[in-house]
């Protein structure tokens, strides 16, 4: 029970701290009332993880409510809203996405060194430093910060991302020395997972919509929304239960790797890319940053859950990068809303 007490009274005190930082900083206020309530979100979560010793198949229908249900409301309206000219920024598709799996390459090269080459686990640990939670955070927390314009970088990021990631993993997986699979298999397991995946087909039926100006009928629109606005709260409130029900047992050697990589070279590498490659205007540059700039998603988890390997550290990695991103994070929105920083480094 002590134990107990103490996980939840930390987060809770830390998240006190910010709060009462908030009161007597006027400028930094405003950024923790945009930036705390996503991770106060996350806080409730943990607290209620450790608080009620409830079994995690418990949360298996409420990712079900939030992956096919909520977060492809949430693409779809904000999607179908937008001029379809917008839609096909490749240039800032292949930055984006180029970083990504420059990120990615980071911390496949960091397994695949460490751990004597082994292929599975470099995978893993690739996804891990190249993969942030633009799905559960990114849509509200850039919605928030930017204002409406960022919905299309925001979808745009995560539609790629998700694809490239959903098309390494099980092509990587099936080149290991464990793998039965055939190249057919593969080829066919990559596809079902890139085109049946709920986000992306939310995404695909808004470009619809927004190319032909063709909407569903007023109550399924407001059926939508009703979905819309449920899914950042839920999808936060489970992170934080799902990091409380899997706590840190010890940090690896490449753990500070990985999430200096996730937290720090990769929101880097995209703001240099963009700056050097082109004028994408402050709100698409800083959405791209801050997507990249999230913690690694829960995704990571599931990855390594589904090939048995990594699984406990995948955990660990996640929690800490989540932890850390409370600080690093709102330090970025805090540069940004005070206009300390350019949306251009150079020119």
């Amino acid at each position: 029970m002590r134990d107990r007490l103490i996980h939840v009274f930390v987060p809770l005190a830390g998240f006190a701290a910010l709060v009462g930082v908030g009161l007597f900083a006027p400028k930094l206020a405003d950024v923790l009332n945009l930036a705390l309530p996503f991770f106060g979100l996350i806080v409730i979560g943990y607290v209620c993880g450790k608080l009620w010793d409830i079994p995690e198949a418990g949360l298996a229908w409420m990712n079900t409510f939030i992956v096919y249900v909520a977060l492809p409301a949430l693409f779809y309206n904000l999607i179908a809203a937008t001029p379809i000219a917008e839609l096909a920024n490749w240039r800032f598709i292949a930055i984006t996405t180029s970083c990504t799996a420059l990120a990615y390459a980071f911390g496949f090269g960091v397994g695949w060194f460490g751990s004597g080459r082994r292929l599975e686990q470099a995978t893993i640990q690739g996804v891990a430093s190249g993969y942030s939670n633009v799905g559960y955070m990114g849509p509200g927390l850039t919605l928030a910060a930017f204002g409406p314009a960022s919905v299309v970088p925001t979808a745009l990021i995560f539609v790629f991302d998700s694809t490239f990631f959903f098309t390494i993993v099980p092509l990587l997986m099936s080149l290991s020395a464990g793998s039965h699979a055939t190249k057919a298999e593969t080829a066919w397991l990559i596809a079902r997972r890139v085109f049946t995946h709920p986000f992306n087909v939310a995404t695909a039926l808004a470009i619809f919509s927004a190319a032909t100006q063709i909407h569903p009928p007023v109550p399924v629109e407001k059926l939508l929304t009703f979905l819309q606005n449920a899914a950042a709260p839920c999808a936060l409130f489970v992170m934080g239960v799902t990091v409380a029900q899997r706590p840190v047992r010890r940090i690896s050697g490449e753990m500070p790797l990985l999430l200096l990589c996730k937290l720090v070279l990769h929101p880097l590498l995209v703001w240099v890319a963009m700056s050097l490659l082109g004028d994408f205007g402050r709100v698409w540059t800083f959405t791209a940053v801050m997507m990249a700039a999230l913690p690694p998603a829960l995704n990571v988890f599931v990855m390594a859950s589904q090939y048995n390997v990594y699984v406990e550290r995948a955990s660990s990695l996640i929690m800490a990068g989540t932890m850390i991103s409370v600080v690093t994070v709102t330090g970025l929105l805090y540069l940004i809303a005070v206009g300390g920083v350019p949306y251009r480094l150079f020119g």
